[in-house]
């Protein structure tokens, strides 16, 4: 049971988004199984922030967290609700067969293996649990799926904020049509606060691994130049940010994720912190439009 006071209003949203996206892709699977026999040979689910499976994160972990990734800018309560996607997928039945629980903590792997244990001990062997960096362990999943072709895979990357890097998106791109994905994408709580206002990007370097584009690139869409000029001065350039940046910055991570998968939601999940500002943009990916459809309905309900 998920407490309401962790997280708020917009964890409940994603986690019940999701959820409900999952049932019906299981459902789908399942009945081609049946319909198939041989297909798909696998159902797959990869969580690249497994956490510890449930919301009791401590404040102790949460700052580990921040050390370990400088360019988190989260807060505390914000980052406190990452957790609660594998025991809402663990409960399912049918369920999948396989599943990857991923976490660069070890002290979260390791309780989220004896949390499995205990509470789902019937599903405890079909879990691989997987103490690393998401971003190589993706580039060794996409290998293991490229070797079982008969096998199809939805997956779950909910950072913290900027730690997936876009060549681990890319590892997925030959495989895209067997896989689902569902990835936030932290608009307004880290993006946002690197594209300074008066037309410089902050850590340049993060950013362009990001988005896997130019720093060029990425300023010439956040920014434009507007010229300043009288009939006493010089003339003058400046470059002003976009007043809808937090928007774009989803738009564009759209356009990206358009560049593997054929079906990307136009309009992803907005999750708004308590003040009412977007903080994160909840985004899917498919090759399948039945799936995005399904997805879109979804996101529908909860824009």
């Amino acid at each position: 049971m998920i407490k309401k006071d962790w997280g708020g209003k917009w964890t409940e949203e994603k986690l019940e988004a999701f959820e409900k996206y999952v049932r019906a892709y299981l459902k789908i699977m399942h009945r081609q199984r049946e319909k198939y026999k041989s297909w798909p040979s696998q159902i797959i689910y990869f969580d690249g922030f497994a956490g510890r499976g449930k919301y009791d994160k401590s404040e102790e972990e949460i700052k580990y967290v921040q050390l370990l990734f400088p360019n988190f800018t989260s807060t505390p309560e914000e980052a406190k609700v990452y957790e609660g996607s594998p025991e809402r997928v663990l409960k399912l039945k049918p369920g999948f067969d396989i599943h990857y629980f991923v976490d660069v903590v070890k002290k979260n792997i390791k309780q989220l293996e004896k949390y499995v244990k205990e509470k789902f001990p019937e599903k405890f062997e079909n879990c691989k649990f997987i103490h690393g960096d998401v971003n190589e362990v993706l580039k060794d999943f996409s290998q293991e799926m490229k070797k079982n072709k008969s096998s199809v895979a939805l997956v779950m990357l909910d950072p913290f904020g900027m730690e997936i890097n876009w060549k681990s998106i890319e590892y997925l791109k030959d495989i895209r049509i067997r896989i689902d994905m569902w990835i936030l994408v932290p608009t307004g709580v880290a993006v946002n606060r690197l594209l300074d206002k008066n037309g410089k990007l902050k850590k340049s370097a993060k950013i362009e691994t990001f988005f896997g584009i130019t720093k060029e690139e990425i300023e010439n869409y956040f920014y434009k130049e507007e010229t300043n000029s009288n009939l006493f001065r010089k003339q003058k350039d400046k470059k002003t940010k976009d007043p809808d940046a937090i928007n774009k910055i989803a738009q564009l991570y759209v356009e990206r994720l358009k560049t593997i998968w054929k079906y990307v939601s136009e309009k992803p999940l907005e999750l708004k912190n308590s003040k009412n500002s977007v903080i994160y943009h909840f985004i899917f990916a498919s090759n399948n439009e039945t799936a995005l459809k399904i997805a879109n309905y979804i996101i529908g309900k909860k824009n």
